[in-house]
This record gives C-alpha cells, sequence and structure tokens, in this order.
C-alpha cells in the first residue's frame, strides 16, 4: 500500500467523523429558524330576521315567496348593521308590506387572530305577515343571541328572552323545554321554539326564537301564509390554534468571546452562531482524522 496514503481503517474514521460532522451542522441549522403554520381563519354571522315563508294568494292563483333577511352579516370582516325594519314589494295590491318593525334590531359580527363572536339584538318589535294587516303574527319585548368562539377554547352559545311575548293578539308564556303552540280559530296556528342553542368542538349557534306558522284568516283564503321565521341567530366557528414556534436545541452555543464580538460588529443574522457551532464540529472531526493517519503511518 502507498505510504502516503491513509490506511484503510483511519480513512474509514475520517469519512465517519466528517459526514457526522456535517449532518449534525445540517441539523442544527434546520432547528435554527421557527416554523409558522397559519391556521384557518375564524368565521361569523348574525341575523335579526330571516324568513323563509309561502304566500298564497287570491285560492293559490299567485304564489309569493316571502324570503327576506334583516340585518344579516358575515365576517372575517367585522360588521354591524341596525336597520329597524323590512319591507316586501308586491304582495299587498302592489304596495310594499311591512314585515318588521321595532325600537332596536341589531347584528354585529367579528373575527380575529384568536376569536370568533356574533351577536344579535332585537327589541319592542311587531312582526307582520300578508292577510293581517291590523293584527300582528308576534310582538315581543327583548330578544338576544350570543355565539362565541375561541381558539383552544370550547365554545358557547346563549340567547334570552326579556319582557312579554304576543302571539296573533294572545300573550303566551314561553319555556325553554319544548315548543310552544299557539292556535287562534279563525286565523291560523303558530310553533315557537324558544333559545335553541347548538355547540360542537369549534363551532356554536344560538336562535332566541323560531316560529313555524300556518295563517289562514278566517279560511278565506284571501291570504295563505306558511314557513318558518328565524330571530335573532348567532354563529361562529373558531380559528386554529396558532402553532407553537420551534425553539433552538439549549445545549448549541457558539464558542469563544472574540467571535461573538466579531460577529456583532459585522451584523451577523440570528442563525450565525449555529453556522459556527457546526463549523467548529467540522474543524474537531478533521483534527480527529489527521491524527488517526498520522498514528497508522508511525
Amino acid at each position: 500500500m502507498n505510504g502516503k496514503n491513509f490506511p484503510m481503517p483511519a480513512r474509514r474514521l475520517a469519512t465517519v467523523a466528517t459526514a457526522t460532522a456535517l449532518a449534525a451542522g445540517a441539523a442544527v441549522l434546520a432547528g435554527a429558524g421557527s416554523a409558522h403554520a397559519t391556521g384557518d381563519e375564524g368565521r361569523a354571522s348574525a341575523v335579526v330576521l330571516r324568513t323563509g315563508l309561502d304566500v298564497s294568494l287570491l285560492n293559490n292563483t299567485v304564489n309569493v315567496p316571502l324570503a327576506v333577511s334583516l340585518n344579516e352579516v358575515r365576517a372575517p370582516q367585522s360588521a354591524e348593521k341596525t336597520a329597524l325594519s323590512a319591507q316586501l314589494d308586491g304582495v299587498d295590491g302592489g304596495r310594499a308590506f311591512r314585515v318588521l318593525d321595532a325600537q332596536v334590531a341589531s347584528a354585529k359580527a367579528d373575527v380575529t387572530d384568536t376569536k370568533a363572536e356574533a351577536s344579535t339584538t332585537l327589541a319592542h318589535a311587531k312582526l307582520h305577515v300578508p292577510g293581517l294587516p291590523l293584527l300582528s303574527l308576534i310582538e315581543l319585548g327583548t330578544v338576544t343571541s350570543r355565539a362565541t368562539c375561541e381558539a383552544g377554547e370550547t365554545p358557547t352559545a346563549t340567547s334570552d328572552l326579556l319582557g312579554s311575548v304576543t302571539v296573533l293578539g294572545k300573550k303566551v308564556t314561553l319555556t325553554a323545554g319544548g315548543p310552544t303552540d299557539v292556535t287562534v280559530p279563525g286565523v291560523g296556528e303558530v310553533r315557537l321554539d324558544l333559545s335553541r342553542t347548538e355547540t360542537t368542538t369549534d363551532t356554536a349557534a344560538a336562535t332566541a326564537l323560531e316560529l313555524t306558522v300556518s295563517i289562514n284568516p278566517l279560511k278565506l283564503n284571501v291570504a295563505e301564509v306558511e314557513g318558518t321565521l328565524t330571530l335573532a341567530k348567532a354563529t361562529c366557528q373558531a380559528p386554529a390554534a396558532p402553532a407553537a414556534a420551534t425553539t433552538p436545541a439549549k445545549d448549541v452555543k457558539p464558542q469563544g468571546a472574540p467571535a461573538e464580538a466579531g460577529l456583532a460588529e459585522t451584523g451577523g443574522s440570528s442563525t450565525t452562531p449555529y453556522i459556527v457551532g457546526g463549523a467548529l464540529a467540522l474543524l474537531v472531526a478533521g483534527a480527529g482524522a489527521v491524527a488517526l493517519a498520522r498514528r497508522a503511518k508511525n
């Protein structure tokens, strides 16, 4: 074997040492930067009134869908609406028909990086349907709903009813334990569900009142109204929890005060200490390999 070449065991050891140092340096550099994962943004929505009614006029010769929403807002962007009335055209002899009037009617939706939240408030409201120009379908004091979804927390949904409720001219007492049925002979029937809330691991929904109606005044078939109405609904979906930043290994430190001072003067980046550590590891490995080679040669 040529005396100028390293013996095989020494060369192998040098190769292994160098590869180990390179792998260690690469691992240090890979861990030097922080990894940030962007999660899904949250969502929120709120609506004061939403109707899904079918209105049949003149013995079903004219069918008009009564689809109205009041103060419906959605976020990622923050939003708020406070209109106090809603109307529908073309169902009252060609005139505008006022479906809802209220003293307070607000809907808010807001989303941040860590929370999605929605709320609604409806106060001193009267709701009308075609065929009953002088009689309110429902009159109520104040209803509110709120849904809150915070990243990493259990979502919450609440709704409240304050004050009296009058349905088709009859004052009624509502309970959250089940639906309340109101029947007025010669006018129609209304079923009311109070304070409906739902939550999952990352969503929440609250509805203050949901009405199922069937109205046909005096069975005259002048205006037959059937369908549902939703009052004061709020929903949300939580944003994804922020990913934890990766921290460098604590036992990897730059060696030597002079090197630190020189790095500070030249404006080294946050990864510079780890590059220095990797270079030193390479130097140590090389020195070991040379020593082994000389010992083998002697």
